[in-house]
């Protein structure tokens, strides 16, 4: 494997048989070192916006025989991106970009445990896999009442504008809600002898990988649940991107929709693998695929390259410009003062943010600190740390960002 250095980011090298992008820090490469011990994996890659998560790094890969891991693909199942390119231009609409994004902000739901207003009928309600396990069957119903809801923590809507086309874009960012929060932690129960509706247990980061064996009941099971919860999680995000386009009286010309929470069966190096993507973009030959930055940041469109690095890569790429600062360290902590949440400390406060994004000319409706573009590197500092694994074919600019408010807590967040 060979590569060149791009603006000072060093090349990917391999340590411990693992394929590290950029300069993770020790805790990051700490994990998936562990998620990669076992004698069943045929692969591992940490991406350059790698950080530490719950039991495996947001930012990593692992290729297993023949397993399956919940806790890698981790509580947002199938949480990823859709972006479309409209057939209006940014100059259509810029003078009634404030009103657009009132309504988007307005009509479309944001934050902790949201239901959808309106519900809908979707063919997704109909896959048989619903029956895979009578736990997952009985979240059936708040599936249907959260279909078409963003929820909170890094989760948006996006209007975008392709500078050297002036073409207008929308995209969105969010999973399965808490369906798919709640399948997770159903399966990690299972894993452990628990009931199915245990209460969820407050693990530690450092947890080790919980890893099912794809030839017993109970790892079919959890593959078959979690291919529904990343239907579901396509579902919504389609439901969302045709509402924007209804509010923005606009079509679709071009459509780009990855998931990167998932486990996808695959084959590398003439072998049948599950890969495990954590907060990672599968990016094959061919393959399109949108990388969002932060909410002040560039945006691109990728499709994947056949190349020694990528292959090595096990086809996959970053899916943001990963954190830098946490939510704590950013916004401070919430306590609660006679009755009134008070937020105290952090490092960036929401008059920060709302100047900054000012400055930039984007439209920002919600959000907050923990959110603000600071606390991310820039995305084309990650995507530098993987040359030749794809070619950029649209960079995109916000010029509207809508995002749950800082203090709408959502357990289901990525």
């Amino acid at each position: 494997m060979s590569t060149k250095s791009v603006a000072g980011i060093r090349p990917p090298r391999i340590t411990d048989g693992i394929v590290v992008f950029g300069d993770p820090d020790a805790d990051t490469v700490a994990q998936i070192r562990r998620c990669a011990a076992p004698p069943e994996t045929a692969g591992a890659v940490l991406c350059a916006d790698a950080h530490k998560g719950y039991s495996m790094p947001i930012g990593g890969v692992v290729a297993y025989r023949g397993l399956t891991s919940p806790s890698g693909v981790g509580f947002d199942i199938g949480c990823g991106n859709k972006a479309v390119r409209t057939n209006l231009k940014v100059a259509d609409i810029r003078r009634d970009l404030p009103k657009l994004m009132d309504r988007v902000f307005k009509e479309i739901s944001f934050g902790i445990g949201r239901k959808n207003p309106r519900p809908i009928d979707h063919a997704v309600f109909e896959d048989p896999r619903w029956n895979v396990h009578a736990g997952v069957r009985a979240l059936k119903d708040l599936a249907y009442q959260q279909l078409g809801t963003v929820g909170g923590g890094n989760h948006y809507v996006d209007l975008l504008e392709e500078p050297a086309t002036g073409d207008l874009w929308v995209a969105v960012h969010f999973g399965s809600r808490g369906f798919g929060h709640k399948t997770a932690t159903g399966f990690l129960n299972l894993a452990k002898g628990k009931p199915f509706d245990a209460p969820a247990g407050g693990e530690s980061m450092d947890h080790p990988p919980t890893l099912l064996r794809l030839d017993t009941e109970l790892g079919q099971a959890y593959h078959q649940a979690m291919q529904l919860a990343g239907r579901y999680a396509y579902a919504g995000r389609d439901v969302v991107v045709e509402q924007v386009l209804r509010i923005l009286g606009a079509q679709a010309t071009l459509s780009v929709h990855n998931h990167h929470n998932f486990a996808w069966e695959e084959e590398h190096n003439g072998e049948k693998v599950i890969v495990v993507r954590k907060g990672a973009t599968p990016c094959h030959p061919g393959q399109m695929s949108f990388i969002g930055g932060s909410m002040g940041d560039i945006s691109v469109v990728v499709r994947g390259k056949d190349s020694p690095v990528a292959r090595v890569a096990l086809f996959s790429t970053v899916h943001g410009a990963g954190r830098i600062m946490s939510r704590t360290q950013a916004a401070g902590k919430v306590r609660r003062v006679k009755g009134k949440l008070v937020r105290f400390g952090g490092l960036i406060s929401m008059e920060d943010v709302v100047r900054q994004m000012k400055a930039l000319g984007i439209e920002l409706r919600g959000g907050g600190p923990d959110e603000a573009p600071g606390v991310y590197r820039k995305l084309q500092e990650v995507l530098n740390a993987h040359v030749d694994t794809f070619e950029i074919l649209h960079v995109l600019k916000p010029i509207g960002v809508a995002m749950a408010p800082l203090d709408e807590y959502d357990p289901y967040k990525d």
